[in-house]
């Protein structure tokens, strides 16, 4: 028998040596761009919310790729939220190749009816037919990983706190996982999932993954010394987009009609349904989120660490946040909150020596927070961006855009002087590509956004929220996975789970 075909790849087999065998491309017999339908990677889509819906409409232009099952626990409604009243709909409109989709629809369309048919419409568009209805739906992606068996991948686009379930359910399926930040929202359950990746050797990618000519740049300029040694590195970001809140919502609120309540929930203890946890706004929760240090840290620091070579988690975090009052009987009270991340925060991390870098501290910033203005930057109309990057040594300070972007030193006359015998390219928006794990799946081999690059980030970041909630500073011990000073602390690492979703 003869060997397998891998994908994207022949074996041209002499059957004698007077003979000569023709094999004539796939682009010939299928056209110009054809993929063979075995060479493409099939994926089950998990969570049509609107970010799930936004990346679909992209990823279905890939012909590489085959979407072959969709799956959420709402079945349709309007109520999601996003950056723009008709950007959703448009997206769809576009990927049905129908100008008219929805055009009676109030509100946000999302849930997995609406994943189904523009998946359908989409590849009846491509289809010689112009028929297809082969995209089977899901409610619960358990029952979705049980029947559906030919597909190569699941791609994951659920609330943080079902990242790690979901992934390693399908992992020791053993099926390939893409995931949106966090891998988990719980230290435990990110510990799990990584090693559940290196344990079952299948492929994974974690999207925050992207190749940043400022990294480089940057560590050019570190190792030449430019600002003697490193001290600090500070990072801000103006965001959350969503609102915040102090307390876990009391009005009751009917579950929406095809919402099925206990399987959005998954792990986290049954609690009354309401609008203020679901779709965009689950971010700002402890229980379902990870805050705004999840949402936009990995994009930026993740990469960073990987250029730098930061490969150690802190030793200690210290944070504070933005404190809330209310007036009971005329009176003032603090109000205690430890079910929601601040309105805005600053978190404190010291890290040891790593390879190539002293012990430095990382400073992160959100809600508008920010470091002051430094004293390199004394002109009147000189100021620090909305978010960014500044990273201060012992002889100097670079300062870059939130990913990065465009190191420069500062003030702007050691710049140009930095630049009389060098070049620096030019600005380059950060490099994330549906190709870079696609490709990687294919050929079933470790994504360079493989999970198992980003145990250093992922305990740095969600060290990050258990320091928000414990508002002291807290010693940790990596190995141990164990804060070391405030042993009541380590509660946060973990979650109470509800029976039958433990990890």
């Amino acid at each position: 028998m003869p060997k397998k075909i891998k994908r994207r790849t022949f074996i041209g087999h002499s059957v004698a040596a007077s003979a000569a065998i023709t094999i004539l491309p796939r682009h010939v017999l299928g056209g110009k761009g054809f993929i063979a339908p075995s060479d493409k990677l099939s994926v089950a889509y998990i969570g049509c919310g609107s970010q799930g819906i936004r990346e679909m409409a992209e990823l279905l232009k890939n012909p590489k790729i085959q979407i072959t099952s969709v799956c959420d626990p709402n079945k349709f409604s309007t109520d999601y939220r996003d950056w723009s009243p008709n950007g959703i709909k448009n997206l769809i409109r576009e990927a049905t190749g129908n100008p008219n989709w929805g055009a009676q629809m109030t509100g946000i369309p999302g849930g997995r009816d609406v994943g189904q048919e523009m998946v359908n419409q989409f590849y009846a568009r491509n289809n010689a037919s112009g028929v297809y209805k082969s995209c089977r739906s899901y409610e619960d992606f358990r029952e979705l990983l049980e029947k559906e068996q030919d597909f190569d991948a699941v791609k994951i686009m659920t609330p943080d706190h079902l990242h790690a379930t979901v992934s390693i359910a399908a992992m020791k399926k053993g099926k390939q996982v893409v995931i949106h930040k966090p891998i988990a929202n719980r230290m435990h359950e990110a510990r799990v999932t990584i090693d559940t990746a290196k344990q079952t050797g299948v492929s994974t990618h974690l999207l925050a993954y992207a190749k940043i000519q400022g990294n480089e740049s940057l560590k050019k300029m570190l190792d030449q010394g430019v600002i003697g040694k490193l001290k600090e590195i500070h990072n801000w970001s103006n965001r959350p987009v969503w609102p915040q809140w102090t307390s876990n919502p009391t009005a009751s609120v009917p579950i929406p009609a095809g919402m099925n309540w206990d399987l959005w929930l998954g792990p986290v203890p049954d609690r009354p349904y309401h609008p203020n946890y679901t779709h965009m706004t689950f971010r700002g929760w402890y229980d379902f989120g990870g805050g705004t240090i999840a949402d936009m840290g990995h994009y930026s620091l993740w990469p960073l660490f990987m250029s730098l070579g930061i490969d150690t988690p802190p030793i200690s975090a210290e944070a504070c946040g933005t404190t809330n009052r209310e007036i009971v009987n005329q009176v003032s009270r603090g109000i205690e909150n430890d079910v929601a991340f601040p309105y805005s925060s600053m978190v404190r991390f010291k890290f040891g020596a790593q390879k190539s870098l002293p012990p430095f501290d990382l400073f992160w910033y959100d809600g508008g927070m920010r470091p002051p203005i430094p004293e390199e930057l004394s002109g009147p109309d000189q100021d620090l961006p909305a978010e960014g990057m500044m990273f201060v040594g012992d002889q100097g300070k670079i300062l870059a855009g939130f990913n990065c972007e465009s190191p420069r030193l500062i003030p702007e006359s050691k710049m140009n002087a930095y630049l009389q015998d060098r070049s620096m390219p030019s600005a380059q928006k950060p490099e994330r590509s549906n190709d870079t794990w696609i490709d990687a799946f294919l050929d079933k081999r470790e994504s360079p956004g493989s999970f198992l690059k980003a145990r250093a980030v992922t305990e740095t970041i969600l060290l990050g929220g258990v320091a928000l909630r414990v508002g002291k500073r807290i010693f940790y011990d990596s190995d141990a996975m164990k804060i070391t000073n405030i042993l009541e602390a380590n509660k946060y690492f973990k979650r109470e789970y509800r029976q039958g979703w433990e990890l």
